[in-house]
């Protein structure tokens, strides 16, 4: 089993992405992980380890990749673009369907800013199966020219899982029954689950503050029932 970064080209510039791929040859199921405000980080790439040991060909791409070295890390989201950050995955499934082996069907799971990328994407790229959004924040909100996440909720083509934090502010339990009602009424497949005394980035064990060991260990155990349901099913080699 090799996991390590790579880099690809996205638009005539380079992009690191940190992959995992099973040793073993066949078909397996693909899953992209969009990143957290932190980037890349621990957190990031220790998911991608955990879902790469389940046998899945797992790839993070580094969605701040446009930014000078030197932008302060609490406006780094700020500058991200949609139509960028489209790009940058979709640059991501191309990579992965040129691997040697057969990639498919692909998921995808994000964290924070990169749970919004989850439900973006979900809505304009139909080759995602099934997507994971991890308390994803300013999905009502545009970056730069073009609709928010939300106004494209019809394009939706797979079932969505959320997992969001009682105490959370962005999303706050209000924007989690706005986005519900939406889904119900569009009749997208969705499951939504939200954890008692937990807040915004209850996985990221990399903060003691926000960690919550209950809410990260249920929400990651239904995450991977999920997506053994809707892309591990038919992959067998």
């Amino acid at each position: 089993m090799a996991v390590g970064w790579e880099t690809i080209q996205v638009d005539g510039k380079d992009m690191r992405v940190y992959v995992g791929v099973p040793e073993r040859a066949g078909r397996h199921p693909g899953i992209v992980i969009a990143q957290h405000g932190p980037g890349v980080d621990a957190q990031i790439q220790d998911a991608v380890h955990r879902l790469h040991r389940e046998g899945y060909v797992v790839a993070a791409p580094e969605l701040f990749h446009r930014q000078p070295p030197d932008v302060d890390p609490g406006k780094r989201t700020g500058l991200l673009r949609d139509d960028e950050i489209i790009a940058d995955i979709n640059a991501t499934v191309a990579h992965l369907k040129r691997m040697p082996m057969t990639v498919a069907p692909l998921g995808i799971a994000g964290f924070c800013m990169g749970g919004r990328v989850v439900y973006l994407m979900a809505c304009v790229n139909p080759e995602f199966k099934a997507a994971a959004v991890f308390y994803g924040g300013n999905i009502f909100k545009a970056l730069g020219g073009g609709p928010s996440p939300f106004e494209r909720s019809a394009g939706i083509r797979c079932p969505i899982i959320g997992f969001f934090g009682a105490e959370d502010t962005n999303p706050a339990p209000d924007d989690v029954k706005k986005i519900d009602t939406e889904l119900t009424r569009l009749g997208k497949w969705h499951e939504f689950h939200t954890y008692n005394n937990a807040g915004h980035a209850f996985q990221n064990f990399s903060s003691a503050e926000r960690y919550r060991e209950r809410a990260a260990r249920a929400s990651w155990t239904e995450m991977l029932a999920f997506f053994t349901e809707y892309l591990k099913r038919g992959t067998a080699a």
